[in-house]
């Protein structure tokens, strides 16, 4: 059992970007792309059900790596890792696909704050400074999971067999771009904290130190 955490991260990573190809092989047939409308519905369906599936592993590998005492540095570097690339990967995807402006916006700033404390934490890594994993900063990446796995749903709806009427499909949008919202600004609340915290460890006002668990 010991390796099981390790596993469903190599799982969640292997599964992040079999979706993000999912995603980009239906944008290609959205333009032209000789993809059979019965493969381009079973990718659709692969993306939705891999994107929850790899959602799901974020939470196991990590109560896995709690109970049996599993913590390795292996994890502790895969697995932010394997988160950025299932959310980036959506996000970069859904927007090949097709997204309103608002989904294009919050999503290209979840991209920056990712690949900003990503750049931040290479660069203070040779000077010894390590920034701690925070609670808010776990919670985050389940928020975007939520929130994408809410929008790649709706997007795809057609696809689910559903009979939707304008007016049920807008109230949809509009709670689920909320919640999107809602993400973002955590994420970014994040990274602004990430930020401080650097600062206050180059300066040498607090102490630096970390946590071998994923999520940033």
């Amino acid at each position: 059992m010991r390796m099981a955490p390790n596993l469903l991260t190599g799982l969640r990573l292997v599964l992040s970007l079999a979706v993000f190809a999912s995603l980009i092989a239906i944008a290609a047939a959205e333009r032209g792309a000789p993809i059979s409308d019965a493969v381009g519905v079973d990718l659709i369906w692969f993306s939705l059900v891999g994107f929850l599936v790899a959602g799901l592993t974020d939470f196991f590998d990590g109560w896995l790596a709690r109970r049996f005492q599993a913590v390795s540095l292996a994890g502790a570097i895969l697995d932010p890792i394997a988160d950025k690339v299932l959310v980036c990967g959506a996000i970069v995807g859904l927007l090949a696909v097709g997204m309103p402006y608002e989904f294009a916006v919050m999503g290209g700033l979840i991209l920056m704050r990712e690949f900003a404390v990503s750049a931040m934490r290479e660069v203070l890594a040779p000077k010894g400074v390590k920034l701690p994993v925070t609670f808010l900063a776990k919670t985050k990446t389940t928020l975007q999971i939520v929130a994408l796995a809410a929008s790649m749903a709706l997007t795809f709806w057609p696809a689910w067999g559903l009979s939707l009427d304008i007016r049920t499909l807008r109230a949809a949008w509009f709670w689920t771009e909320v919640f999107l919202a809602v993400a973002t600004a955590v994420t970014l609340w994040t990274g602004a904290q990430y930020a401080r915290s650097a600062w206050m460890a180059l300066s040498g006002r607090a102490p630096a130190g970390t946590r071998p668990s994923g999520g940033e």
